[in-house]
């Protein structure tokens, strides 16, 4: 299950929303390590934020709530909706920032505590509804061999970041998807609150969605693979053998006989096609076309057998 973000926070698995920003609220504000010097508050503020951001989020939290913090992260295999991954960006700098709508809360608090309020939380109480930019979405080109093996990518993005004080930077940031074998075209891997940073705006989620990169030799369909084998009319009407390549770089031998190839006829090779998602020891198979070479012109000694061995 992994960490306890209820605990974190100290508040129960029924808390509300508003329970649940009060608890960030009142957390942020103690361990933030400008003002929290002693030993491990940095790690706390960090924690805090990671679980304000899973459960401030009605998704990210059902997913937790039903599979832990394994799921959240894709390692719960049949778990968590397909294509859905989370990891914490590790700002929480950041997370505080788009939270309180300002660069220095603290001097703000102290004004007004000075003017008669003694609770530093009536505040934030008020805080006016941010809103959140539509998701900004890019495609993730991933090649047929990825989608056998699974892979890690590492993918740069760029942001604006705007302070509460109005001062503007521009910020790189690395996001790693970890490609899960099998998965499917269309599959849609969001990290959240990851576009540009405006005070009192509540930043986009950043989505990329896998699509299938063009292959030279197989196309995909679903988990099965298809193949065009080129073979010749003796081939077709006599049966023999041919080579047909597979993701793995191994060549398999099919054989043909001792049906006659049709310009219509499939075979598949089982297990030689992509791994089922829900159940990656499984795989699909390999569709193989066939494209009949006819030669240019016949002899007349060919031309006369068949027509005496074929039918009308």
């Amino acid at each position: 299950m992994g960490r306890d973000f209820y605990k974190i926070l100290g508040i129960n698995k029924n808390a509300s929303d508003d329970e649940i920003k009060k608890a960030y609220r009142k957390l942020a504000l103690k361990y933030h390590p400008d003002k929290n010097k002693s030993p491990g508050a940095e790690d706390k503020f960090k924690e805090i934020a990671e679980a304000y951001e899973v459960l401030s989020d009605k998704k990210k939290r059902d997913v937790y709530d039903a599979y832990g913090e394994e799921g959240l992260k894709g390692g719960v295999p049949g778990g968590a909706p397909s294509g859905f991954t989370y990891t914490f960006h590790g700002d929480p700098r950041a997370t505080f920032a788009q939270f309180f709508g300002s660069a220095d809360p603290f001097q703000n608090m102290f004004e007004f505590e000075e003017g008669g309020f003694s609770d530093p939380f009536t505040l934030f109480t008020g805080m006016i509804s941010k809103t959140q930019d539509p998701p900004i979405e890019y495609d993730l080109n991933v090649c047929l061999e990825d989608i056998l093996h699974g892979c890690t990518k590492n993918i740069k993005i760029s942001r604006n970041v705007v302070e509460g004080n109005g001062q503007r930077r521009r910020e790189e940031k690395m996001l790693t998807i970890n490609i899960k074998p099998g998965w499917k075209a269309g599959t849609r891997i969001t990290f959240l609150k990851e576009g540009d940073i405006y005070p009192n705006k509540i930043p986009a989620d950043v989505v990329f969605i896998v699509r299938d990169k063009p292959h030279p030799v197989f196309k995909r369909e679903g988990t099965d693979i298809r193949y065009t084998a080129q073979i010749s009319l003796k081939q077709a009407l006599c049966g023999g053998s041919v080579t047909i390549p597979t993701l793995n770089e191994k060549n398999v031998r099919l054989e043909l006989g001792p049906e006659i190839i049709k310009p219509t006829s499939v075979k598949r090779i089982p297990g030689q096609g992509l791994p089922f998602p829900k159940e990656p020891s499984k795989r699909g198979d390999i569709i193989v076309d066939f494209n009949i070479k006819f030669p240019d012109k016949l002899t007349q000694q060919v031309k006369n057998i068949l027509a005496e061995k074929l039918p009308n």
